[in-house]
């Protein structure tokens, strides 16, 4: 388990709503008898990090591994969990602790865009208010816009090599070819498809740019099936209009398209006969300490 130092749970817990990165807030709710932390001692909780205590030992083991299970699972909403200290958590304290851990698992989409030209800032622009993490990409140092610094999940990096910058991305992503260079575009596409695992791939241009791509791309030894992958030209069908935002509107309504049709959490609450077996389960593990 790695610990951060540096982070308050307050602090972590607004660095990650903002970077929409899976997470989970653990909080004691209630507690009885001696136990390591009072009442609204909080702890947040990500795959491979975790922030502040809930006072440490065996216990908050169990409940870190609650949550990255949880996680792991792409669960969201509310969890309750009691712990007997002496009993399943195997301290001496021998109380009970009641947390409440609260899923929040990672963005909707991630997006990956290759080119930070007129249509590439058109859409970052439209993507900025949805719960999408953006990959932005550009192998010049100096594409980016100013306002494209601090934006909340988004993420810029400039001066890659297209292989590089493939290999670094996450598997689901969306990717998005729309660089200056057409050669460029061409050695992403190759890099995106020898991956393998991507949700999607849309390439900027027209049919012949297409139809001249495949021919080198069948070359590089890709099958009809992998190129039949690739969206080209990309845009909703029977949009119009060769403005950069025309495109960026066509293209953000066809990502829509591609959002998962079932939205990941429909869970309100904590059901009530869930709360009658956490506290049955209390109930009875005081009577075996007994």
């Amino acid at each position: 388990m790695t610990r951060s130092e540096a982070l308050t749970w307050h602090d972590a817990l607004h660095r990650l709503q903002v970077a929409a990165r899976p997470h989970a807030l653990a909080s004691v709710m209630g507690t009885a008898g001696s136990t390591p932390r009072e009442p609204g001692a909080k702890m947040v909780i990500t795959p491979d990090v975790v922030y502040d205590t809930l006072g440490g030992g065996t216990f908050e083991y169990q409940v870190i591994d609650s949550a990255r299970q949880a996680l792991a699972q792409g669960e969201c909403g509310l969890r309750l969990e009691a712990f007997a200290l002496g009993g399943r958590s195997g301290q001496c304290c021998g109380g009970y602790v009641h947390v409440l851990i609260e899923l929040f698992p990672a963005a909707e989409m991630t997006i990956a865009l290759f080119g930070a030209g007129h249509v590439g800032q058109a859409l970052v622009e439209l993507l900025a208010p949805l719960p999408w993490r953006v990959l932005w990409h550009d192998s010049r140092e100096d594409a980016f816009p100013v306002w494209a610094v601090n934006q909340a999940r988004l993420e810029c990096y400039s001066g890659q090599n297209p292989d590089a910058a493939v290999e670094a991305l996450p598997s689901d992503t969306h990717a998005l070819v729309m660089t200056h260079d057409h050669g460029e575009d061409r050695d992403l596409i190759d890099a995106l498809l020898k991956r393998g695992d991507c949700a999607s791939i849309g390439l900027i241009g027209s049919r012949s740019k297409w139809a001249s791509f495949q021919r080198r791309l069948r070359e590089a030894g890709h099958t009809e099936d992998a190129l039949r992958q690739v969206r080209c030209p990309i845009g909703i069908a029977g949009a119009r209009g060769k403005a950069p935002y025309e495109i960026a509107l066509a293209v953000m309504a066809e990502l829509l398209t591609l959002k998962p049709a079932v939205e990941r959490c429909d869970q309100r609450g904590i059901t009530p006969q869930r709360l009658r077996d956490v506290f049955e389960n209390e109930r009875m593990g005081s009577q075996n300490d007994d």
